[in-house]
């Protein structure tokens, strides 16, 4: 209602600027047709305006308001005892170079005015159109981003929180050194909490961020300090660079003066480029578009499982080799035939020279995605997915040859209770959106045992390809049967038109500061693959029963939530 209540107002408000320009516009040619007392016809007053700043007003074509007419008398010539002198002419006048004047005749005048009339026509032709493209326009101003999250699909509010069901317990399990400084406390802040600890609001984004996890979700829906995370990691001054152990592809570790860290993804491919045919999943590069495009992904499915990302242009002389302690990282830097500056690393697979990261000349994109609370604070468990690929050129999986295989995993734990089997259906359904085949282990937070969120972690090898769509990342979905009735509600109103997700996608990642992330078809690639999954789930429903499929996860009575609103 209320964005229809603006729409309302909007068209109103345009409706008042027209009328009223309308009318000012008509007033000019009678205002200018008045001969000004005082000053003879023909007189100083009758010289023509040579300016030309205000041809830019009108279109190409279109007569100059100050130029002299066809039918004007040349310069020194006085006839013309009856020519009106153009009040707006001579208002120009003061703000034109000094040339000499022109004299205009009767004729000449009549012409003069007439040419100015018809200016002033095809200008008030000219504003009535771009009014009119403003209100055509307006509809298109509405976020359907915004709209999407207000619709009450993505107004449940999560069960109330026990303190068990909180990851840190700010009074007993953080405790701050004194003996470190507090960079992130204003100056002006004098209030402390009987610990002796800042105040919360005081304290960084990222830190906001880690007191906001709990059993149901990496972060809340509303949570102002996500927004301004995501503000931070393109902007924060970068203290120090370290090259992440472990992984097959060169990843760095970046501190930020704040004290939060995250991890960066330089960029290896251009949007353009498609993951080559003859690529095994396993040995694909790993995109930095892909991280921030997964981030913003989960975020329109209402998972919220994959800590923020966003993307970031780094200087790599200033940002990175000056600040860098890692010797290994530091030796790699060089600078190519082209004068640009590139560097390598150690990693498994692409840390090469002929595989350097260069810049241009030492600029480079890249993803930074924020830290997950230290392992010292927050253990996390490593699980193995169930539909783990071979990683093998030869070998396949169990799942890829045995149709049953799901009624397997359904009688192990802790697959055969809790919400698990359903968690990792939906992070079958985000990878296949995404195209990713990447998904052989996955982790959860330990202090909330079995029965918690998956954390949606390295995305990284995802929109590779958008012209293929892998249906076997699909096979959880397709051989257990069984998914969430949120989730299958959110994916419904997603493919409405009123919610397209390729153009909330769009939406949201226009946000970041590397805009555009995703090209075109890999927007539309979504939209496809979304069928896709909508059209799998009701082959079960239409083989097993709606009952046996769609799993109720829904407190308040589902009938109430409409998806077309």
């Amino acid at each position: 209602m209320m964005l229809l209540r603006r729409f309302r107002v909007l068209i109103i408000m345009v409706f008042l600027i027209a009328c009223t320009m309308h009318i000012l516009i008509d007033l000019l040619p009678r205002l200018e047709r008045r001969p000004e007392p005082g000053l003879p016809a023909g007189g100083p007053g009758a010289a023509g305006c040579p300016c030309q700043h205000r041809d830019s007003l009108l279109q190409p074509g279109l007569p100059a308001w100050g130029k002299p007419l066809a039918g004007a008398a040349p310069p020194g010539g006085g006839g013309g005892a009856d020519a009106a002198n153009k009040h707006t002419l001579r208002i120009l006048q003061d703000f034109s170079s000094d040339q000499a004047a022109t004299g205009s005749n009767r004729s000449g005048s009549q012409s003069a005015v007439k040419a100015e009339e018809a200016g002033l026509q095809a200008a008030r032709g000219l504003i009535s159109e771009r009014l009119l493209e403003a209100v055509i326009r307006a509809p298109s101003q509405f976020s359907k981003l915004t709209a999407l999250f207000k619709h009450p699909l993505y107004q449940r509010p999560i069960p109330a929180l026990t303190q068990g069901e909180i990851l840190f317990n700010i009074n007993t399990d953080i405790k701050f050194n004194p003996k470190v400084p507090r960079d992130w406390v204003n100056e002006d802040e004098e209030d402390l909490a009987a610990t002796g600890d800042p105040p919360i609001d005081s304290y960084p984004n990222w830190l906001k961020f880690h007191i906001g996890i709990n059993r149901y979700e990496l972060y809340s829906r509303h949570n102002p300090a996500i927004e301004a995370l995501l503000g931070d990691l393109p902007s924060q001054r970068i203290s120090s660079v370290a090259m992440k152990s472990g992984g097959t592809q060169l990843k760095l570790i970046m501190s930020f003066q704040n004290y939060g860290q995250a991890l960066f993804k330089p960029m290896k491919q251009t949007r353009e480029q498609e993951t080559p045919p003859d690529f095994f999943y396993f040995s694909d590069f790993e995109r930095h578009n892909s991280e921030i495009a997964a981030f913003h992904l989960d975020r329109i499915l209402d998972f919220r499982r994959v800590p923020p990302v966003a993307g970031r242009l780094v200087n790599m002389t200033r940002e990175i080799r000056d600040v860098t302690r890692d010797k290994k990282l530091w030796k790699t830097f060089f600078i190519s035939p082209a004068n640009n500056v590139c560097f390598y690393g150690e990693c498994s697979y692409y840390c090469s020279t002929e595989h350097a990261l260069c810049g241009k000349p030492d600029q480079i994109e890249g993803s930074l995605a924020a830290f997950l609370p230290d392992l010292a604070l927050a253990k996390r468990k490593t699980w193995r997915n169930p539909w783990r690929r071979s990683y093998h050129k030869r070998k396949r999986a169990e799942w890829e040859v045995d149709p049953d295989y799901c009624e397997e995993v359904k009688q192990t734990a802790p697959y055969n209770s809790g919400t698990r089997l359903l968690d990792l259906i939906d992070m079958t359904i985000f990878d296949f959106l995404m195209g990713n085949m990447d998904r052989h282990h996955y982790e959860t937070f330990e202090k909330f045992g079995n029965d918690s969120f998956i954390i949606h972690l390295d995305n990284g090898r995802g929109f590779g390809k958008h012209s293929h769509d892998e249906l076997s990342i699909l096979v959880p979905l397709s051989q257990c049967c069984r998914i969430k009735e949120s989730t299958y509600r959110r994916l419904q109103l997603l493919a409405k038109e009123e919610y397209k997700l390729s153009e909330v996608m769009a939406e949201s990642l226009e946000r970041d500061k590397l805009s555009p992330i995703l090209i075109e078809p890999h927007l539309k690639a979504m939209d496809r693959r979304l069928r896709i999954v909508l059209r799998s789930v009701s082959d079960c429903v239409e083989k097993e029963g709606r009952s046996a499929v769609v799993e109720n996860d829904i407190d308040y009575n589902i009938n109430s939530v409409a998806t077309n609103r």
